[in-house]
């Protein structure tokens, strides 16, 4: 079952964040775990964002957390972010093409 993170942060640096997911996806080539991201902006709150990471499973997930790169990015994120990124964790369930 494919499992998808959902990160929600706030932060003035998108383009910090942007320019770091880029270099995360270049030196990652060939052995990282995720195979699936979407960034999105909040239309209606300013300087909110959604990155949602897809994994092919929970366990892959859960493996990519505990990788030293993962823990890396994720202070990475924290610096840059208003508060704390808050962390949703799902299954998907159902993923028709509408």
């Amino acid at each position: 079952m494919k499992f998808t993170q959902i990160i929600e942060f706030k932060t003035q640096h998108i383009e910090r964040f942007n320019a770091r997911l880029d270099d995360w996806i270049a030196r990652s080539e060939g052995r990282r775990v995720p195979h699936h991201a979407v960034l999105r902006q909040d239309r209606d709150a300013a300087d909110v964002f959604l990155l949602m990471v897809e994994f092919a499973s929970h366990d892959l997930g859960m493996e990519n957390a505990s990788r030293p790169e993962t823990g890396e990015f994720a202070a990475f994120l924290t610096s840059i972010s208003d508060g704390q990124p808050t962390f949703r964790n799902l299954d998907v369930l159902r993923e028709p093409d509408l």
